[in-house]
């Protein structure tokens, strides 16, 4: 009987070790789902880069990242109008991401001349040497970042976001009110910052995630504003 049972578990092991796992893929740039995956993906540090701190740390900037888009799209506070805070008027998060009239939003992301959505060479260099790490031996964190990425895309394209804006409700940061969520995400450092109206989400509000500081607004009162 013991030889019977070594024999089954030598054979579940051998089958194991001969199991092939799925490859980790990023959607083609051409397919929206595929753009702004590249997007979430590359504003995230990943192990061994500046600003990595956990994977649970980077799949929190790429969500909010992409909350940021949305809160462009669709979450414009009392008192400001969307060509402030995303520079376009538009439904579509692809031109949130790239911009109109040659004004880049997010660095390495563009239009090209056709009009087509279009990335950096370094976006594409950086993502394949992601996934070649991703899909050497066993999935890991590398992997599961890709993973997460692709998926928080796709949800986005289906308007079914599942994990709330970690700073929907914050209303105040210091002495000053703000709108909440996040409308601005740039590198983590001091000199860094889009001016203006925006508030720097500072650490205690976990503003700092992978390598990246994020900024809400201050609130506006919306009978002041229309009367200037």
């Amino acid at each position: 009987m013991r030889f019977i049972q070594t024999t089954v578990i030598a054979a579940v092991m051998l089958a194991a070790a001969g199991i092939s796992h799925a490859t980790v893929t990023v959607p083609s740039p051409s397919d929206p789902a595929g753009y702004v995956a590249r997007l979430l993906i590359n504003e995230a540090a990943f192990p061994g880069e500046r600003g990595f701190v956990s994977e649970a740390d980077s799949k929190a900037a790429m969500l909010q990242v992409l909350w940021v888009l949305e809160s462009r799209l669709h979450h414009i506070p009392t008192g400001y109008r969307q060509r402030e805070i995303a520079m376009v008027e538009t439904t579509d998060i692809i031109t949130v991401i790239t911009g109109d009239g040659g004004r880049k939003q997010v660095e390495g992301f563009s239009r090209n001349t056709f009009g087509k959505p279009v990335t950096a060479p370094r976006v594409e260099e950086r993502l394949q040497r992601l996934l070649s790490l991703a899909n050497r031996g066993t999935p890991g964190r590398f992997a599961r970042l890709i993973e997460y990425g692709v998926a928080l895309a796709t949800e986005q394209r289906r308007g079914q976001l599942s994990e709330a804006d970690r700073f929907e409700h914050l209303t105040r940061i210091g002495a000053g009110a703000v709108t909440g969520r996040a409308y601005s995400w740039m590198t983590d450092r001091d000199y860094y910052n889009p001016g203006g109206s925006y508030v720097r989400i500072p650490d205690e509000n976990e503003g700092s995630l992978a390598g990246n500081r994020f900024f809400t607004l201050k609130t506006r009162d919306k009978k002041k504003e229309t009367t200037k």
